[in-house]
């Protein structure tokens, strides 16, 4: 009997999809939220957690039933971020951006309905937005996945704007009505700024920028949180020193293969 790739391409798949449930913001999930937030079936979800958790890419938080990812993948997030050019060429840069103006800087790209983070530099002095290479962020609810959606052309833009609105269910008529304020915010001063749409007491301030020899579409953010936010000096101060850097970001990378 022959075997047939294609279960086991699914399996793949799945395992691939329920790693990906764990975002940016590091909570651990049970089985049941996993089930949720993948739409697999609570009998897959257990045995691809009991696989994930042998091989060593999901640990037990404390024995008990949460999960949360492991250092099974570390070693392929380190190869890629050791061997990316882009995210060696612009860390340097991007840290001193950041020191200078007390945010983190981060330079990201489409990963399904998210945007990935391929650098991201964070000042000493933030300790409420702890984010890195690797983080994914909701594409729909963040100024950096916003400004992306932005600078597509107008099909792929709406083929997009359907996926997200249809994820975004019941919520979907406001969601579109952020997303077309934020494209209004472009249209009009060239980045847009979101407040505590992703977490709570936190800013970003984005803008689209197209990176390397391809011209590749990402997106370039700077972010922070606090309780008192001053929206316009956040726009006044940060705005102008986010194009700079998007200049300088192109400048660097012109020669560069930026395929993410």
């Amino acid at each position: 009997m022959s075997d047939s790739p294609i279960p086991a391409t699914m399996t793949l798949k799945r395992g691939l999809d329920l790693l990906r449930a764990f975002r940016a913001e590091r909570t651990p999930l049970t089985n049941a939220e996993l089930v949720r937030r993948t739409g697999l079936s609570r009998s897959s979800v257990s045995r691809l957690t009991i696989t994930l958790v042998k091989l060593g890419y999901l640990r037990r938080v404390s024995g008990g039933r949460a999960l949360e990812l492991s250092v099974g993948g570390l070693s392929i997030g380190t190869d890629y971020a050791r061997s990316n050019p882009v995210t060696q060429r612009v860390h340097p840069f991007m840290q001193r951006l950041a020191d200078r103006l007390n945010v983190t800087v981060a330079l990201a790209v489409p990963d399904r309905l998210d945007m990935l983070y391929i650098a991201c530099r964070t000042s000493a002095q933030i300790s409420t937005l702890r984010l890195e290479v690797g983080s994914l962020l909701p594409m729909g609810r963040t100024a950096i996945g916003r400004a992306w959606l932005w600078a597509l052309p107008a099909s792929e833009r709406r083929r997009y704007m359907q996926a997200l609105l249809e994820a975004a269910g019941p919520e979907a008529d406001d969601l579109w009505q952020r997303i077309k304020r934020d494209f209004d915010q472009i249209d009009s001063t060239g980045a847009c700024i979101t407040v505590g749409e992703y977490q709570r007491n936190a800013y970003g301030i984005a803008l689209p920028v197209r990176v390397g020899r391809s011209e590749t579409l990402m997106a370039m953010s700077c972010g922070g949180a606090g309780l008192a936010l001053d929206i316009a000096a956040i726009r006044n101060c940060i705005a102008p020193e986010l194009k700079s850097a998007a200049r300088e970001i192109t400048t660097l990378l012109r020669n560069v293969d930026a395929e993410p």
